[in-house]
């Protein structure tokens, strides 16, 4: 029997483990580009998980399920969105600063929980979405500080439809989680993440090979940072996908505001960037919503 709060555990270890990838794409787009540093998450990730999928096989004594077409589909959907998600979140993150961009991405809830409803019919209780809506809330008040549309409305932009992309991503990885209906949810996360990151590691280098070869070629040279960023990135989507086997996505993404915390961390202590009194405020919010998100559920 699966203990009802570990979906909130592996939510809280993806958050930390991605929060770190996130750093370090920021310091690899500089030398990268937008792009350059998009792939690195997902070549550098595909052989941590598929070293993932081997322990898991090897742990449970048998071979990876075999999908149906449906599975595929919804696999393609999220891999597609995630890929344009995190392009547009770097690029979001060239124009604000670390911490606000961040929080523009993750007003993403409110559209995961919609999207789950209508896609999957995953059902959303009024406690949660209470928690939801309050937790997001903190999220705006950090946002929308004074100075925070300085760098004009494109940024702003960005980090929104960036947060509505990694929420169709959230609902398409979990359609396919459940698609499979295998008996171990741990065989059904880590197949997924598999798959996953294979496909948009061949679409993105493919591209990458036709269409800029000499970015391809710079991401092979910066391989020591970038080995580190793809496992940071495959370590926490293992842990995200874990966490979808076994909770709504809107639970889950909800839960996983308490990245901004962490950004806001990093923020301070790496970038150098100070903390108001607006921003405490609204990581105050967070907390409070990310508590009675798991209190309700």
């Amino acid at each position: 029997m699966i203990a009802p709060w570990l979906w909130a555990v592996f939510t809280l270890i993806a958050a930390g483990g991605q929060t770190v990838r996130n750093a370090m794409q920021r310091s690899l787009t500089a030398s990268l580009g937008t792009v350059g540093a998009t792939q690195v998450r997902f070549l550098f990730g595909f052989p941590f998980s598929v070293i993932f999928l081997i322990g898991v096989c090897i742990a449970l004594d048998r071979k990876p399920p075999l999908p149906d077409g449906w599975y595929w589909l919804w696999v393609l959907e999220g891999a597609a969105a995630q890929f344009a998600a995190t392009s547009l979140m770097l690029a979001a993150m060239g124009e604000r600063s670390f911490v606000v961009t961040i929080a523009y991405i993750k007003t993403e809830p409110v559209q995961v929980a919609l999207f789950g409803l209508v896609l999957l019919g995953d059902h959303v209780t009024w406690m949660m979405a209470l928690a939801i809506l309050i937790a997001t809330a903190g999220v705006v008040a950090m946002s929308f500080k004074p100075g925070a549309m300085s760098g004009g409305i494109k940024p702003t932009v960005l980090g929104l439809v960036s947060g509505g992309l990694f929420g169709l991503s959230a609902v398409g990885f979990r359609g396919a989680i459940l698609k499979l209906d295998d008996p171990s949810f741990l065989m059904a996360a880590t197949f997924t993440l598999t798959m996953g990151l294979l496909i948009q590691a061949i679409l993105l280098t493919s591209w990458l090979y036709f269409r800029d070869r000499a970015v391809l070629n710079a991401i092979i040279r910066a391989w020591r940072p970038s080995l580190f960023a793809g496992f940071m990135g495959a370590l926490a989507s293992q842990f995200w996908y874990l966490a979808f086997a076994i909770a709504t996505a809107a639970s889950v993404r909800t839960l996983a505001l308490v990245e901004v915390l962490f950004a806001q961390a990093i923020s301070r202590f790496i970038f150098k960037q100070p903390t108001t009194n607006r921003e405490l405020g609204g990581m105050v919010l967070i907390v409070i919503g990310c508590l009675l998100l798991i209190w309700a559920y």
